[in-house]
């Protein structure tokens, strides 16, 4: 099996290198465009360079990007690929639960204690962040990103750059149209339009979120 590098040496990134081990996946190290990381230490793996020196590690290793914002994650993946095709890995934490008829994309992480059901499928890249829970039938695009201890119940469709804040809930057979996002604690009964930011209990529209 191939080793990892991680992209992105935030907070998340740490996250990610420990769910990599748990999963027992090698880590060689960690590539960011912060020059003032490069050489220093994320969880036990070293920042290599920049995130265009990928191509240096592509024919033995798999990428994996570690950003938690959904518009940075897809920024830097077209960057990669203005460069060649990158292979991505897919991160399960072994205690995560899923039926057979779940489909999960390329460049996945999913956290300890997540539970997804049935007849659910996943686009590429997408973040399911510590115990998410997804009901059957749900639908998420790509570059999705899911707080610690959101609640996403069946028939849920999550275009893609959605962004759910930690502990938010959402009704069944809603739709959060592209770019969208439900702020932390946010309990969602309505569908949310495109680049808007909903928030509270009831969550009602909060602002616009600029092209």
């Amino acid at each position: 099996m191939k080793e990892i590098i991680v992209i992105g040496g935030g907070g998340f990134a740490k996250e990610v290198v420990w769910l990599a081990h748990d999963c027992n996946r090698k880590v060689r190290g960690v590539l960011d465009d912060n020059a003032s990381t490069h050489g220093t230490d994320v969880q036990g793996a070293i920042v290599l360079g920049s995130v265009d020196t990928w191509v240096d590690y592509s024919l033995d290793c798999e990428f994996i990007i570690a950003i938690g914002s959904p518009r940075t994650r897809k920024t830097v993946l077209d960057k990669m690929q203005l460069l060649g095709k990158p292979n991505f890995a897919t991160l399960i934490h072994p205690s995560v639960r899923y039926s057979n008829t779940v489909s999960i994309g390329k460049g996945a992480i999913i956290c300890a204690g997540s539970i997804l059901t049935a007849d659910i499928v996943l686009g590429t890249h997408n973040i399911l962040n510590l115990n998410v829970t997804v009901g059957h039938e749900c639908k998420f695009g790509d570059f999705i990103t899911i707080a610690p201890m959101a609640a996403v119940s069946g028939n849920v469709l999550l275009d893609d750059l959605v962004e759910v804040g930690t502990g938010a809930t959402i009704r069944q057979g809603l739709n959060l149209q592209k770019g969208s996002m439900l702020g932390m604690g946010g309990v969602l009964t309505k569908n949310i339009p495109e680049r808007t930011i909903f928030a509270g209990n009831p969550a009602k529209k909060l602002k616009e979120i600029a092209e």
